[in-house]
């Protein structure tokens, strides 16, 4: 099965480390991920921490398993996917951009089930607008982001 790929960056007039610290704040996740809440399965941070995100409406949706794979405080964290719908990987990485800024990148490779592929070129559209959307409302919370202490 042929894996398909999703990738898009936003700039955001933040330091990396604040960045970082919103985007791996998993329990706030929700607050700027289109439909999503994520749950940390684990108290540790880095590779083996286990995460499981819920995709959908209130409660009701499609579940996505994760592993995280690559940790790289404040620069890159990698997932696996290894749901029973959603496999593949997915992260991102926070790049500086000077003293204040950074370029936050998020990228999704899956292996879609049920002859997926084959309709990708119809739902990568809707797909691309909700991490779009996602993407820009990231931005804002990071703006306003008050999680506390640097995580990493």
């Amino acid at each position: 099965m042929r894996p398909v790929e999703l990738r898009l960056s936003i700039p955001i007039q933040e330091p990396p480390e604040v960045v970082w610290a919103a985007a791996t704040d998993w329990a706030r996740q929700g607050e700027w991920m289109l439909g999503t809440e994520v749950h940390a399965l684990d108290d540790a941070e880095g590779p083996g921490t286990r995460l499981v995100a819920i995709t959908g409406y209130r409660g009701a949706g499609i579940v996505d398993r994760m592993e995280i794979v690559e940790w790289r405080p404040p620069q890159t964290c990698r997932v696996r996917h290894h749901g029973q719908l959603i496999v593949g990987e997915g992260g991102f990485d926070v790049v500086r951009c000077g003293n204040a800024a950074s370029t936050f990148m998020w990228w999704e490779r899956l292996a879609l089930p049920f002859g997926g592929a084959l309709v990708w070129p119809m739902v990568r559209p809707a797909f691309a607008w909700g991490m779009r959307r996602s993407l820009s409302a990231f931005a804002a919370f990071c703006r306003g982001y008050a999680g506390g202490g640097k995580r990493g």
